[in-house]
């Protein structure tokens, strides 16, 4: 990848304290961007911060609960105080959930889930945008394969991955005659800490994954196609083989579809 690309851009990231975001942050840090990282946990922000600045960075952070309005026009604010501009929002932070809706006892896990993974987005899109548009900059969501097709255990998550796409992929039409690039990327399962924050049936975090980590893809990977697809304005990501076969099996046998998504979940259960 030509590093010049993001040399001096100015990026915004949240969910930047651990997993896709953590490693996109440190990679582009190496690639002289000038970051903004943002996410609930303080001390994890510090750290990845520091090693940005060890890199050669130029970095802050910015603590940001990105399911309050507030915070994420907050966010964008620091932002542009610090930079003078946006070049790259990469909308990352996201929470998940694992029950069979039918055991599901607090529902209040699906208006948080919406308000983090969805609206989350919409916020800090909303309030970047103008910076965006004098820099024919860059938006990048970052979904999952359950923004394509339902999965099982997920009916919260997917919901709030499928609003995510649809509000994407009609935004890039709107701003279009911009030069602003919307990329929405679909990773399947990859090696991060996602799952153990997991909102089980109860609404509180499970504490432990789910799944057989092992067998995920390393998150050094993904990011590196990550990169590479932003940095080529990509309309869309799959990082899978069955990412990229599904839509169109979908379209001539969606209930093979389902029971793949079927079984993807059983054989990855611990």
């Amino acid at each position: 990848m030509n590093s010049s690309v993001f040399k001096e851009k100015v990026v915004v990231i949240t969910g930047a304290s651990s997993g896709l975001g953590r490693e996109m942050a440190i990679k582009l840090a190496e690639q002289g961007a000038r970051l903004v990282l943002a996410s609930r946990n303080e001390e994890k922000l510090k750290e990845v911060t520091q090693i940005c600045l060890e890199k050669g960075s130029e970095a802050i952070y910015v603590v940001t609960d990105v399911s309050r309005e507030t915070d994420c026009k907050n966010l964008i604010e620091r932002a542009v105080e610090k930079f003078s501009g946006i070049d790259i929002l990469i909308n990352n932070a996201g929470i998940t959930m694992y029950s069979l809706f039918e055991n599901v006892e607090d529902l209040s896990i699906f208006e948080r889930i919406i308000k983090v993974n969805y609206l989350g987005s919409v916020y800090c899109t909303y309030y970047a945008l103008p910076y965006l548009k004098k820099a024919r900059g860059r938006i990048v969501a970052i979904s999952s394969l359950t923004g394509k097709a339902g999965v099982p255990t997920r009916t919260g998550y997917a919901a709030s991955k499928h609003a995510m796409v649809g509000f994407f992929d009609s935004l890039r039409i709107e701003v279009s005659d911009y030069g602003i690039s919307v990329t929405i990327i679909y990773p399947g399962f990859v090696a991060t800490n996602i799952r153990e924050n997991a909102l089980g049936k109860n609404g509180k975090p499970l504490g432990k994954s789910h799944i057989q980590e092992e067998k995920a893809m390393k998150v050094e990977k993904a990011v590196e196609q990550i990169l590479r697809a932003i940095a080529r304005r990509k309309r869309e990501l799959a990082m899978t083989f069955k990412g990229k076969a599904g839509p169109w099996l979908k379209l001539i046998a969606p209930s093979v579809v389902d029971r793949i998504a079927k079984k993807a979940i059983e054989k990855g259960k611990t």
